[in-house]
């Protein structure tokens, strides 16, 4: 048995990164995925992968930013399938510079990305699961930066810190409200992502940033999209069903020291 046969999911930023990765194994698993990114022509190719594997898959074009661009998702869903079960809330942008340097700009785009759309994610993926009564998951991506500080990641810090908390209490409010529907967040360490690589590469070097960020974590190296796929899939799937409000920490020991 798959294990998420026949649920219905909405991956963000699906086209690209951790986002393609959990789509791509949530439909190997049974799933059928909704991938929504604003990039049209990379979205198309994530369906176009997993209809060639023999999975199902439909593409929306979406700003998370857009608390109505989550209503005509949502309706499209509705009208599509019928039912959400799971919602990945994987997009997400990154901004360098310490806090003297950060533009309250900068700072505003990243926060409208990363946390107004985890909230307008986890907000209308709850109704969206009470209209049909089964439950559902919703998945949060938080980072190891929503645990610990960093000097130049000061507003992709708060970001994340803020989607950690919020799951909590998105959490404790579907909980206490009997809705079956479980709220987490996943913290990845350094994956080598187009947005890890496109970052190294505004740095100066690629190959000596790769190096580096290899070196900070305890098993040596860098994780890859599908480490948090994996993670993505555990967490949706019923073998999750008794965690809710959790933090699933995949970053090859980066927090433990």
């Amino acid at each position: 048995m798959k294990r998420v046969n026949k649920k219905v999911a909405l991956v963000t930023g699906g086209a690209s990164g951790l986002g393609r990765s959990s789509a791509i194994l949530l439909a190997r698993e049974g799933a059928r995925v909704v991938i929504s990114d604003l990039d049209d022509a990379e979205g198309h190719k994530v369906v176009k992968q997993i209809q060639e594997e023999g999975g199902e898959a439909i593409f929306f074009k979406q700003d998370v930013a857009s608390e109505a661009s989550w209503k005509d998702i949502m309706n499209a869903i509705t009208s599509t399938y019928g039912k959400l079960h799971i919602v990945a809330n994987s997009a997400g942008i990154g901004v360098g510079g310490n806090v003297e340097e950060v533009s309250l700009e900068d700072w505003k785009r990243l926060m409208s990305i990363n946390l107004d759309g985890v909230f307008l994610g986890t907000k209308y993926g709850i109704q969206a699961m009470r209209k049909h009564g089964e439950g559902g998951s919703i998945i949060n991506f938080s980072s190891i930066e929503g645990i610990i500080g960093d000097p130049n990641l000061p507003a992709y810090n708060a970001s994340k810190g803020g989607v950690t908390l919020f799951s909590k209490s998105a959490a404790l409010h579907c909980a206490k409200a009997g809705y079956r529907i479980r709220v987490n967040t996943i913290h990845p360490g350094y994956i080598w992502t187009p947005m890890v690589e496109n970052y190294l590469k505004a740095q100066g070097s690629v190959e000596e940033g790769r190096k580096f960020l290899d070196s900070l974590h305890p098993v040596g190296h860098v994780g890859e999209p599908d480490d948090i796929g994996y993670g993505v899939v555990y967490l949706a799937s019923d073998e999750s069903k008794f965690v809710t409000g959790s933090a699933l920490v995949i970053d090859g020991g980066y927090t433990a020291q």
